[in-house]
C-alpha cells in the first residue's frame, strides 16, 4: 500500500451511520478498509494517525467560475483548502470554449468581471477538446466542463435580440454534439446574461435533446431568481421535460423581498416534477447575498450587439436614461424584474486598480452619496470607466429559505465562486467547510452523514462518474480529512480570502494536495470528460 489512514471516522458519502476503520490506498485508489476485528490491520509507506478526524470523499463544487482560476494560479488553495477535488465550470452559460478569435474577445469583455480580462492567459485553444487538453496538464484540482450556450449563441448568431433561424439553430445543435463528443458533461445557460437570454424555449429545447442524447446534464441559470422566480423553475421543468433532458438547476435560491419564506413553494414544485419521473437535482451556496457583475443588472435590450454596443448605449445620454428607468422603476430582467436597491448593490471588484479605492467595499449608494450624486450616475460613470468590469455582491437573499433548501433530497452543494476581485464574496473561499462548521456543528441543520452526502455522492451521480463521491474499495483516492469539531471556514465578508481550518488534508488520486493543512506542489487534477456515446 502506498498510504494507510488509520482509525478514521468514515463517512462515507452514501448518507449512511459513519464507523471506524483504516482506510489504505494503492495506485490512486483505494484498495482496503478494515474495520475494527476485520483481521490484520494493513501496512503502508506512509502511515497517517487519523484518530479525531473524518475521512470522506472530495468534495465536488458543482457550480464553479475558475475557467481561468486554474490555469492562472496553479496553487488554486482557495479550492484545494476547502478539500474540492472536482469543480464543474463552463457555467452561466458563458466561458471560453468553443470560440472564434471575434467571440473569444467579446466573451472575455463580457465576463471580465468574473475571471479577469485573461491578459495572462495564453488562450491557444478553441474547441473544448484543447481546451480540456490544456487542463489535461496539471491543475489543482479536477474539473468538469459544461458548455455555454451564451457563448454558443454568440459564436452562431452574435450578439442580436432575436431568434435563431433553423440553420443557425442546426449549427449550435453539431457544435453541442461535438463538445459533449469531446467530453463536456452538459450545457449551461445563464438566462439574465446576454446573448443567452435572447435563446427562446424552443431554441433550448432542441439544444437540450442533443444533450439528452449524449447523456449528459442541462444547468441553467434560469430567467429569473425574483418576481418571476417560480414561473421560471416551473419554465426549466417543463423545457426539460419535452426535450427529455436531465436537469440540475444553478444556484437555486429564493431571493429578493418577493421571494422570503417562499422556499417551500419550490420544494413543492420540485417534489411534484420529480414524483412525476423527472430527473432533477439543484445546488446552493451556504450564504444570503449573490455575487455577479454590475453589467448583468442592465437590461437585455441594452446588451444586444455585445459589449461594445453596451459601453456605447451607457455613453449615450438618452439611452442610459432609458436604462435607468427600467432599472430603478420598472425592474430590469437583468436585476430579476424587482427595482434595483443600490443599498444593496456592494462592489466587489474591479478591473481596473486605479478605480477600487473609492468604490471596492462600498455600495453603489454609499460611493454616490460620498460624490454628492446619484447612484445611477456613479453606476454608469463606473461602468464605462472599467469597461464592464466591476463586480458586485447583491445582498438580497433570505437564510430560512437558504436552509430549507440545503435540506432537500436532491441539493448538491456549489459555491458559484467568483475568485477575481479584490473583494470577493466569501463563498469562494468557504462554501464547503461553512457547511459542515455552521449547518451541521452549529445549527444542525444537516447531519454530518447527511451533509457529506450532499457535497460528494450525490453530485458524482448526477455528473456519472461510477468511481468517485464514495468511500469504497476501488474507488478513485479523491479524499478528504478534516476534524467536525474544528472545520470552520475563515472567510468572512470582511477578510473573504482567509483559508478555512480543521481540514489538514486533502487527496487526489492518492497523492496529498493539502498536507498537514497546507498546499503542496502536486497538481494531480485533470479534466474529467464524459464517455457517454449517442
Amino acid at each position: 500500500m502506498d498510504t494507510v489512514f488509520r482509525n478514521a471516522r468514515v463517512v462515507d458519502g452514501s448518507g449512511g451511520p459513519s464507523y471506524r476503520a483504516d482506510v489504505a490506498l494503492a495506485a490512486g485508489r483505494i484498495a482496503e478498509i478494515r474495520r475494527p476485528g476485520d483481521g490484520p490491520r494493513p501496512t503502508a509507506r506512509r502511515v497517517v494517525e487519523a484518530d479525531g478526524l473524518a475521512l470522506s470523499p472530495g468534495f465536488i463544487d458543482m457550480h464553479a467560475h475558475s475557467d481561468l482560476a486554474l490555469l492562472r494560479d496553479p496553487a488554486h488553495t482557495a479550492k484545494a483548502a476547502q478539500g474540492v477535488t472536482l469543480e464543474v465550470i463552463g457555467q452561466d452559460g458563458l466561458s471560453y470554449a468553443p470560440v472564434d478569435d471575434r467571440t473569444l474577445a467579446a466573451v472575455r469583455t463580457q465576463i471580465t468581471g468574473w475571471n479577469g480580462d485573461g491578459a495572462d492567459i495564453d488562450f491557444t485553444w478553441r474547441t473544448v477538446a484543447e481546451y480540456l487538453g490544456r487542463l489535461d496538464q496539471g491543475i489543482a484540482v479536477n474539473a468538469a466542463y459544461l458548455l455555454p450556450q451564451g457563448t454558443l449563441r454568440a459564436l452562431v448568431v452574435g450578439w442580436e435580440d432575436r431568434p435563431a433561424t433553423p440553420a443557425e439553430t442546426g449549427r449550435m445543435k453539431r457544435l453541442v454534439a461535438e463538445g459533449l463528443a469531446q467530453g463536456a458533461v452538459g450545457l449551461s445557460s445563464g438566462l439574465t446574461y446576454t446573448p443567452g437570454m435572447y435563446a427562446t424555449d424552443a431554441e433550448l429545447t432542441e439544444l437540450c435533446r442533443v444533450v439528452a442524447a449524449y447523456d449528459g446534464y442541462y444547468c441553467p441559470h434560469h430567467r429569473s431568481y425574483g418576481k418571476g422566480a417560480l414561473a421560471a423553475y416551473e419554465e426549466m421543468i417543463a423545457l426539460t421535460r419535452r426535450a427529455g433532458c436531465a436537469l440540475h438547476l444553478a444556484h437555486a435560491t429564493m431571493n429578493f423581498g418577493v421571494n422570503e419564506g417562499r422556499a417551500p413553494e419550490l420544494l413543492a414544485l420540485l417534489d411534484a416534477a420529480l414524483a412525476s419521473g423527472a430527473d432533477i437535482s439543484l445546488d446552493t451556496y451556504p450564504y444570503t447575498p449573490g455575487c455577479t457583475t454590475l453589467a448583468a443588472m442592465l437590461p437585455s435590450w441594452a446588451g444586444a450587439g455585445g459589449p461594445e454596443a453596451v459601453l456605447a448605449r451607457l455613453r449615450d445620454d438618452a439611452t442610459a436614461e432609458r436604462i435607468r428607468y427600467a432599472m430603478e422603476t420598472e425592474g430590469a430582467d437583468g436585476c430579476h424584474g424587482v427595482p434595483i436597491d443600490w443599498e444593496a448593490i456592494e462592489i466587489s471588484g474591479v478591473a481596473h486598480p486605479h478605480l477600487a479605492a473609492d468604490h471596492v467595499g462600498r455600495t453603489v449608494a454609499r460611493a454616490a452619496r460620498e460624490r454628492g450624486e446619484e447612484p445611477w450616475t456613479t453606476a454608469r460613470r463606473l461602468l464605462i470607466a472599467d469597461r464592464l468590469g466591476p463586480t458586485i455582491l447583491q445582498h438580497v437573499g433570505h437564510e430560512e429559505n437558504v436552509r430549507t433548501i440545503m435540506r432537500h433530497r436532491v441539493h448538491t452543494g456549489g459555491s458559484d465562486g467568483i475568485l477575481h476581485g479584490a473583494k470577493p464574496h466569501p463563498r469562494a473561499y468557504g462554501t464547503f467547510p461553512h457547511y459542515l462548521g455552521r449547518y451541521v456543528r452549529e445549527l444542525g441543520v444537516l447531519s454530518l452523514e447527511e451533509c457529506v452526502a450532499h457535497l460528494t455522492s450525490r453530485p458524482a451521480a448526477r455528473l456519472r462518474l461510477p468511481d468517485r463521491g464514495l468511500v469504497r474499495v476501488g474507488q478513485r483516492a479523491d479524499l478528504v480529512l478534516f476534524d467536525p469539531e474544528t472545520v470552520a471556514a475563515g472567510a468572512t465578508f470582511e477578510a473573504p480570502r482567509t483559508l478555512p481550518t480543521g481540514i489538514p488534508y486533502v487527496l487526489i488520486a492518492g497523492r496529498f494536495v493539502m498536507e498537514d493543512g497546507r498546499r503542496t506542489d502536486v497538481l494531480a487534477g485533470r479534466a474529467v470528460r464524459r464517455t457517454a456515446r449517442p
